[in-house]
């Protein structure tokens, strides 16, 4: 077994992961409501979610949000492979705060007091495309 581990990623890939992944445990024993609340939120952004129930789509999300955490957590895991799941991961968030007028003050990239929870994403979303692009030493070109 072949270890991918990139001292420069460790920090953001720990710290990343661990908030991930306990988000997705949490999610995993949510209730009913909490359910009703994410999944309304959710397919609010991305009308197709309306045909999955509440319940499922909580299990489901919970599932995914445990195995990218997961996957960040893993030294086995490369560092473009665990930032290609965490820019999908927190693109598709950060895609649900833009389509989700209520999260964004009128006319306005910046979130409102409800947004704010989501639109922290972005900060994921810039971990998982560093991660994906890699880490090099750039030499100055003169």
């Amino acid at each position: 077994m072949r270890v991918y581990l990139n001292r420069r990623s460790i920090p953001e890939r720990i710290v990343t992961g661990a908030f991930i992944l306990h988000s997705g445990v949490t999610k995993w024993r949510g209730t009913p409501e909490q359910a009703a609340a994410l999944h309304g939120l959710a397919s609010a952004a991305y009308p197709v979610l309306r045909a999955i129930p509440p319940t499922r789509f909580l299990r489901l999300l919970a599932f995914g949000e445990a195995v990218t955490g997961a996957a960040l957590l893993s030294p086995i895991v490369s560092d473009q492979k665990a930032g290609a799941l965490l820019s999908i991961f927190s693109g598709a968030l950060v895609t649900m705060y833009w389509r989700t007028p209520t999260l964004r003050k009128p006319g306005s990239i910046w979130p409102t007091p409800a947004g704010i929870a989501v639109s922290k994403d972005v900060w994921m979303l810039g971990i998982g495309a560093s991660l994906l692009m890699g880490k090099r030493d750039v030499r100055p070109a003169f």
